[in-house]
């Protein structure tokens, strides 16, 4: 039988976020105005499991500039191959950033450039597996299925409390 799923609904400084989970693990943290398909709101139930009073908390945090790292149970869905580049992108250090290229390098495979932008692309999880802190190889700000201007803010932010703020990244 299929774990039941919760659905909560939280503003942020990014605009609405929709956490969805099971009793025992988180399975998407999105931006609701920015999902690629328009799907019916889920319902939310008065009922929320402590992952997601875990998350709340420290995705609230994570935007006071109190935290740099989540400690969350997660569920991705997918290959083996995007498992492996997400996994590469939870170690990305806070405030810092790589290129897509590089990022293919952690992985092993450097022709897998294109691969690891569309798994990139897909991750479920927004901020906290940190899909924005991979650019483009000459700097730029490139993919972020959040939209653009959110990726811009959550680099700055990070730049921020890491001790690396300058005026303007990007």
């Amino acid at each position: 039988m299929e774990d039941t799923i919760f659905t909560k609904y939280i503003d942020s400084p990014l605009g609405e976020l929709e956490i969805s989970a099971t009793e025992d693990y988180l399975t998407s943290i999105l931006f609701v105005d920015a999902q690629k398909k328009p799907s019916p709101r889920k319902v939310e139930t008065d009922y929320v499991p402590k992952v997601i009073t875990d998350y709340i908390q420290q995705i609230t945090e994570y935007f006071e500039g109190n935290r740099k790292d989540f400690d969350l149970k997660i569920q991705h869905k997918g290959t083996d191959f995007q498992k492996t580049v997400w996994a590469a992108l939870e170690n990305i250090p806070f405030g810092k950033t790589i290129s897509y290229l590089e990022l293919s390098r952690r992985i092993g495979n450097e022709k897998a450039i294109r691969a690891v932008g569309t798994t990139n692309g897909n991750n479920k999880f927004n901020i906290i597996v940190p899909c924005h802190r991979v650019i483009g190889a000459n700097g730029s700000l490139v993919g972020y299925g959040g939209d653009l201007w959110r990726k811009k803010w959550l680099l700055e932010h990070e730049a921020k409390f890491s001790g690396n703020y300058q005026t303007s990244l990007f």
